[in-house]
């Protein structure tokens, strides 16, 4: 299901099946609440199962590097090579005590770069047998590739906090991502959010007032009167 479907079916269940010409509900803000519901849940089910399905993976598509000084002060000499991400890497989802990328490789997509920790990289050198290895780590939202000779494009896999942040990256049939492309999210998982989002968000919403007038103040409350009974009858 795409993310506009499953909105549209909460919203719409919302109703009670019943359309509306007046609703309060911004769509935009159900669809922010079903981001937020599926990053807690693939997180909650990392944690107690250890497994990331491939049905909650996003790929980025051939990611350009571009060569960078290995050093952050650019003064002090590095000898080895170092690349980085030119665009920067979404947010991953935070998973325990690593980063959510499940897929860095070359885009033959035979060869793996592994990831390490970034406070790794010192001690790479004085590695006896991969030295002179690729080794992938991320610092703030780039990601970076040591001993990067050779490499001018990498690809990118994992699980995103926000699928639209894919937006921008270009894939083999066009744009990473829309709103009308199959929503990284399994599909058992729909019911939780939806039915977290009847007994949370929508409850709340149901129950706020609106401002039909757009004055920014709550409509006021109008309180129907019953008819005053008419003078009693005579010589009763």
């Amino acid at each position: 299901m795409t993310l506009n479907e499953i909105a549209h079916n909460i919203l719409n269940l919302y109703r009670g099946g019943r359309p509306s010409q007046s609703e309060h509900i911004s769509i935009d803000q159900v669809k922010f609440n079903i981001k937020h519901y599926r990053a807690m849940l693939l997180r909650r089910d990392y944690s107690r199962n250890g497994m990331i399905t491939r049905h909650s993976e996003q790929d980025l598509g051939c990611i350009e590097l571009e060569e960078v000084n290995a050093s952050k002060c650019c003064d002090l000499p590095v000898t080895c090579r170092v690349a980085r991400s030119i665009k920067k890497i979404p947010r991953t989802v935070r998973f325990n005590f690593s980063e959510a990328l499940t897929h860095i490789g070359d885009v033959s997509g035979i060869h793996t770069i592994p990831f390490i920790d970034k406070i790794m990289v010192q001690y790479l050198p004085y590695d006896k047998y991969t030295a002179t290895k690729h080794k992938a780590y991320m610092i703030e939202d780039h990601l970076y590739v040591y001993n990067a000779e050779g490499l001018k494009y990498i690809n990118v896999r994992g699980v995103f906090e926000d699928p639209a942040d894919l937006k921008d990256f270009d894939c083999e049939d066009g744009v990473c991502y829309d709103d009308n492309s199959k929503f990284p999210m399994p599909a058992d998982m729909i019911q939780a959010v939806t039915l977290g989002m009847a007994s949370g968000e929508l409850q709340l919403l149901s129950g706020t007032f609106s401002d039909s007038t757009t004055d920014t103040l709550q409509d006021p409350i109008t309180i129907s009167k019953a008819p005053s009974p008419g003078p009693a009858p005579e010589g009763g």
